[in-house]
C-alpha cells in the first residue's frame, strides 16, 4: 500500500536564522524527569516480561505519574527529610498471571530506576500503582502473525534534525553537570537541575538551577565560594562564549539556609515541588518552543501501538537520517500523523520540511521519502530500540 508521504521546501525560518531561540532541559533529578523516568522504567520491564512469558509485548499504557511532593528542613552540614515524597503510577494493563502482578512489576522497576539513576532508593511505601486491565477493544490493536500493530490513537508525533547551536550547548551543559568528574570535583551538587537556554542575536544565556545538598555546605559563604567555583568549572567547560547564571534567586544577603538553594537530598521534590509525566523533556531531551513539538507524553506509553511514543522517536530518526543522507538538507522537520485502528505502519500523513539552499530537487524529495518508507517499514526495529534504551524518549 502506497503511504502518503509529502515532502517540502520548509515553510519557516531556518532557527539559527531567527533573531532569538530558546530551549529547556531538565536533568535527571527533576521531579518531572522523575516521574517520567519510573513510568517509562515501569513499561519498558512489563514489556519485557510479555515477551518471556509470552514471545510479545502486549498492550499496556503506564503514562500517568505524578510526583507527590514532601517536606524537609535542609541545615548546613546536614538537615532532614520530615515527609518523604511519593510517586504515583496509574494506567492499563493486559493482566499478568493473578491481576496485581503488573502492579509489583512496575513498583519494583520505579524502585531500580531511582536507585540506578539518582542513588535515591525510595522507602517501602513511597511508590504506589494503580494499573486496571485494559480494554479488550486496545489489546485487539497489537494484532498477531505478521500483521502490523494498529495505531492505538489519532495523534501526531514531530522530530528535527539537526541540534542548532544553542540546544548542542544546553545538552552539553547537562552532559558536563551529570559527568563523574563534575560530581567528584561538587559532591554538594544534586541530581535535580534545569537549564533555560536563551538566545538573541550572537548573545547566548544560559540559566541553571541546581539544587545544593546541604551535607556538604557548612555556612553561607562557604556555599558562595562552592557556586563560584561551580560556575569556573561549567564556564570552562562551555565551547562557545556564553553567559551562565547560577541558582539566580540566591539572597546570601538573607544570612541563613532560608535564601540559598539547599536541599537535604539533591532533590526540589523533597519539599515543594511537585511532577507529573510530560510535562519535562520531549525525545529530543528538550523543550524547544521554536519547533514543531507534539504535547503527548512519550514515557509510560506501549512502544508497539502507541503513536504518542512511537511517531515522536520514529520522527526523529527519519528527521536525523534525512538530514546526515540527503545531500544540501541543512535543517529538517518531520511530522506523522495516525488514525486510530489503522496500521502502525501506514499513517494518515508523513510530512517533511527540508530546508536547502535554492529548494529541494528531484533526488533531494526521493531520498527523502525513501528514509521515511525505510523507516516505517521496520517499527518494529523502533520498539526493539526503545526497549533495549537505545533511543531516549524523555
Amino acid at each position: 500500500m502506497a503511504r502518503t508521504i509529502d515532502v517540502q521546501p520548509s515553510s519557516s525560518m531556518p532557527i539559527e536564522q531567527r533573531n532569538f531561540e530558546m530551549c529547556e532541559h531538565k536533568g535527571v533529578g527533576h521531579p518531572d524527569t522523575l516521574t517520567d523516568g519510573i513510568c517509562e522504567a515501569a513499561s519498558r520491564e512489563l514489556s519485557r516480561r510479555y515477551l518471556r512469558e509470552t514471545g510479545r509485548v502486549l498492550h499496556h499504557n503506564l503514562d500517568k505519574g505524578l510526583l507527590l511532593a514532601g517536606r524537609s528542613e535542609p541545615r548546613f552540614g546536614g538537615g532532614r527529610v520530615i515527609q518523604p515524597m511519593k510517586l504515583l503510577i496509574c494506567g492499563r494493563a493486559t493482566p499478568l498471571g493473578g491481576g496485581e502482578e503488573a502492579c509489583a512489576v512496575a513498583i519494583a522497576a520505579a524502585r531500580h530506576h531511582l536507585h540506578s539513576r539518582i542513588g535515591f532508593a525510595a522507602a517501602p511505601d513511597a511508590i504506589t500503582a494503580h494499573i486496571g486491565p485494559t480494554s479488550t477493544s486496545l489489546q485487539q490493536l497489537f494484532g498477531t502473525g505478521s500483521a502490523a500493530p494498529r495505531s492505538n490513537d489519532t495523534s501526531f508525533g514531530t522530530g528535527f534534525a539537526p541540534y542548532s547551536r544553542l540546544e548542542r550547548m544546553v545538552l552539553g551543559l547537562a552532559g558536563t553537570i551529570r559527568s563523574a568528574e563534575f560530581l567528584r570535583l561538587f559532591p554538594a551538587a544534586g541530581a535535580d537541575f534545569k537549564i533555560m537556554g536563551c538566545r538573541l542575536g550572537a548573545t547566548i544565556t544560559l540559566t541553571l538551577a541546581l539544587a545544593f545538598v546541604d551535607r556538604h555546605v557548612q555556612s553561607v559563604s562557604h556555599y558562595v565560594a562552592l557556586k563560584k567555583a561551580m560556575h569556573e568549572y561549567l564556564a570552562g567547560s562551555i565551547a562557545a562564549p556564553a553567559r551562565l547564571l547560577i541558582n539566580r534567586l540566591d539572597d546570601p544577603q538573607a544570612g541563613d539556609e532560608s535564601g540559598l538553594y539547599l536541599t537535604v537530598t539533591g532533590l526540589s521534590g523533597e519539599m515543594g515541588d511537585d511532577g507529573q509525566v510530560g510535562r519535562g523533556n520531549r525525545v529530543s531531551g528538550l523543550i524547544t518552543p521554536g519547533r514543531a513539538m507534539s504535547l503527548e507524553a512519550a514515557a509510560g506509553k506501549n512502544p508497539v501501538s502507541h503513536v504518542g511514543k512511537l511517531y515522536n522517536v520514529l520522527a526523529t530518526l527519519m528527521a536525523r537520517d534525512i538530514h546526515a543522507q540527503v545531500e544540501g538538507a541543512e535543517q529538517v522537520s518531520v511530522q506523522l500523523l495516525s488514525a486510530i485502528g489503522m496500521p502502525i505502519d501506514q499513517p494518515e500523513l508523513a510530512g517533511v520540511e527540508i530546508h536547502a539552499p535554492g529548494g529541494l530537487n528531484s533526488i533531494q524529495h526521493s531520498r527523502a521519502a525513501e528514509i521515511v518508507n525505510r523507516w516505517l517499514a521496520d517499527v518494529p526495529k523502533v520498539t526493539r530500540m526503545i526497549l533495549d534504551e537505545e533511543m531516549a524518549v524523555y
